[in-house]
């Protein structure tokens, strides 16, 4: 089985078993979207791949640690040599920080307006980021929403304000307003992510009822003008109820506006729970059609400076995985 082979049936499954030696310190917790409140994932690098699973005690997928990072995953009857990464926080060589840990939305897909979690002080903020500086190269920042979107992105340029003075690149992906790209960069931000979370805007107003999906196309085209190609980014859900056709459409458009696409495999949790998990097959396929899409429209995912793609543990990115 090629890595890209491997990596896709990995992320077809989702769960890794975590034996061996103690591995707390390798052990990253999500405050935002559909791992938050869970019990915690590990990223395994392999090469100059990585792949972020959810622990679960449950999984046919094996992480034997041996101690001090070193570990061999147990897969089908493979066994791969690799290593855990340290989380600076959510995930490996960031500091990603959720600072309100609630929502008054109510994606379906999403598990924290169940959890209602708190807003982090911008104190404890500095704090997070001071205690990895040293194994950290940027700051990625993402927000659920305590009262109105307005309020939350007030606050959040405040925090941006604050980071600052780390001369880190600093990443944000909030829900927005018309003028928040305009707001972000003059604050000071690398870089963008806004998220359109479903292919269609009939899957859309289904899993994500309240929220303007035209508003977010709006706001994604304003992006790619004020921060350029290569640094605007959006989610996108694998496995939601899309065919691989509208996938593409939603995909090329993304492309044709300057937008890197994040496709995200399902994580059946929440009001999705029982939903299946996208198959290997399907991920490698949109896979190919993502690499072309990107070729086409000169977008380079090896040059994100923050968040999700600069990551690429828990989706297959082009140019990383193929």
């Amino acid at each position: 089985m090629y890595r890209e082979d491997l990596k896709a049936h990995l992320l077809a499954v989702g769960r890794a078993r975590l034996t061996g030696e103690p591995a707390e310190q390798y052990i990253a917790y999500s405050a935002a979207g559909p791992g938050a409140g869970g019990s915690g994932a590990v990223f395994f690098a392999m090469g100059n791949q990585r792949v972020k699973l959810a622990l679960s005690r449950e999984s046919s997928i094996e992480i034997v640690h041996a101690g001090d990072g070193a570990a061999d995953l147990v897969f089908e009857g493979q066994h791969i040599s690799g290593h855990l990464l340290r989380p600076g926080f959510h995930c490996p060589d960031q500091a990603f920080i959720t600072v309100t840990a609630s929502c008054i939305f109510s994606c379906r897909y999403c598990t924290v307006p169940r959890i209602g979690g708190k807003r982090k002080t911008i104190k404890e903020i500095r704090h997070m980021v001071e205690s990895v500086r040293d194994r950290i190269h940027a700051i990625s920042i993402t927000s659920g929403v305590l009262t109105s979107v307005e309020e939350e992105e007030t606050y959040v340029l405040e925090v941006v304000k604050h980071l600052t003075p780390f001369n880190l690149p600093i990443g944000v992906s909030i829900y927005p307003t018309a003028g928040t790209p305009d707001r972000l960069k003059e604050a000071g931000v690398s870089e963008v992510k806004f998220n359109l979370e479903a292919a269609t805007p009939e899957l859309f107003l289904r899993m994500c009822p309240g929220l303007d999906y035209g508003l977010i196309w709006q706001v994604l085209d304003r992006s790619v003008r004020v921060f350029g190609k290569n640094r605007v980014f959006s989610n996108v859900i694998v496995g939601l109820g899309e065919t691989d056709k509208e996938l593409e459409t939603c995909i090329k458009t993304l492309t044709s506006l300057g937008v890197i696409p994040v496709l995200r495999p399902l994580n059946p949790v929440a009001g999705v729970e029982g939903m299946e998990r996208p198959t290997a097959e399907r991920l490698k396929k949109i896979l190919a059609i993502h690499t072309r899409a990107l070729a086409d429209s000169g977008l380079d995912p090896l040059l994100a400076m923050t968040m999700c793609t600069n990551c690429a543990g828990c989706d297959l990115v082009p140019g990383k995985d193929a």
